[in-house]
């Protein structure tokens, strides 16, 4: 990739940083990113599942078709970096570096609108509301692969902590199910100095609490990845006062369909049987936000060989572990073949790159040429001129 070209997606990619929206509110960079790729020469349609933006470019006379996908929003947390390239916008930031993405997948296209051969089409897929979950499943029920040919979909999260410029994936389940619980346990509150008269839902809730991790420890097989935590316990109760409902909210990752169906079971069965052995009654409530993303054996074939062209076979790794964080990818995995990837963002370092999520994440630029080379690698071996594999 050109020094000249990377130059470009760093301003792209600063300039996205500047105006970050959240969830579906990203209507100032969906304009911005359609606007450039308009310029770049592609066909981009917008308004998909709200606020999404398809760029179309084919050439030759091939039909098969390739997508590359961006995820578009920020997260709601006010940025404290200090850059210069800052959030504008109060209350929003590119702290998941969605900024990167969207940069690496506009250099991807002006060097293929410029000087990369191909015969078929590519699909620029621009999504909002990844961070919710909801961005791509809107996308995909407003007609996302009834009004666009995609024959297989790649898409790239940088990942601080993995050596800058590497390409990690692996075959089947990469990123996690993000699963979410509530459960309420409702009793017959009282004075604190007379628990005789009263059914403690906070006594059942904290023996929930406690049974719930036996979940993991005695019902999964050992050489899964389920993660199961409570991170909310409220009641309605005061300091003088036992309360008579407690609300037990959490949530749980896992890395097949089977496992999130046990868990949900067990969540139940410990519930219902510590509200039956205390006279109280209780009510779960268990929605799927993410489901597990998992890549094709074909297409991790394919997005290998074109990383170890673009980058060298040193820097990838084809068979990495998977992690328990989620990815509403997933649900393009689940309508047409597709790969995901990692990309190393350097070491979590003081003064260097910063985890994920927090207020003093940027995104590192160093490794934007190493995104678009894999990309503009993989277009190219994928609607090479006679391929029709």
């Amino acid at each position: 990739m050109t020094a000249e070209r990377i130059a470009q997606a760093t301003r792209w990619r600063r300039h996205l940083h500047q105006i970050p929206g959240t969830e579906f509110d990203v209507g100032e960079t969906a304009d911005f990113v359609a606007r450039t790729c308009t310029d770049l020469g592609w066909e981009v349609t917008t308004g998909i599942g709200g606020s999404g933006v398809v760029a179309s470019l084919t050439r030759g006379t091939s039909p098969r078709s390739i997508a590359l996908r961006a995820d578009m929003d920020g997260l709601p947390i006010e940025e404290r970096t200090g850059a210069a390239h800052a959030s504008k916008n109060i209350g929003a930031m590119h702290a998941c570096g969605h900024d990167g993405h969207m940069a690496m997948v506009l250099g991807a296209a002006s060097a293929l609108a410029a000087d990369i051969a191909f015969d078929g089409t590519v699909r620029l897929v621009f999504q909002p509301a990844e961070e919710p979950g909801t961005g791509a499943e809107a996308m995909i029920a407003d007609g996302l692969f009834d009004r666009f040919a995609i024959d297989e979909i790649y898409g790239l999260h940088n990942i601080p902590g993995l050596p800058a410029g590497e390409i990690h994936t692996r075959c089947g389940p990469i990123m996690a199910a993000e699963d979410n619980f509530e459960i309420s346990i409702t009793g017959r509150g009282g004075h604190a100095s007379a628990p005789h008269f009263v059914i403690d839902p906070m006594v059942i809730g904290a023996e929930v609490v406690l049974s719930l991790q036996t979940i993991v420890a005695r019902n999964v097989d050992p050489l899964d990845s389920v993660v199961v935590s409570c991170t909310e316990l409220v009641t309605d109760g005061a300091r003088n006062a036992i309360p008579g409902r407690v609300v037990i909210r959490g949530d749980a990752r896992t890395l097949t369909d089977a496992d999130s169906e046990l868990v949900e079971a067990r969540i139940r069965e410990i519930t219902e049987g510590a509200a039956l052995a205390h006279r109280a009654s209780c009510e779960v409530s268990y929605t799927r936000v993410f489901r597990p993303t998992i890549n094709d054996a074909g297409c991790l074939a394919h997005a290998t060989a074109a990383a170890r062209t673009a980058l060298g076979p040193d820097k990838v790794d084809s068979d990495c572990r998977a992690i328990t964080a989620s990815e509403d990818f997933a649900a393009y995995a689940r309508q047409v073949p597709a790969c995901f990837a990692f990309l190393g963002a350097g070491d979590i370092a003081e003064g260097g790159t910063a985890p994920l999520h927090s207020r003093g994440f940027d995104f590192n630029d160093a490794v934007l040429g190493a995104g678009i080379d894999f990309y503009t690698a993989l277009v190219a071996a994928r609607l090479s001129e006679g391929n029709r594999s």
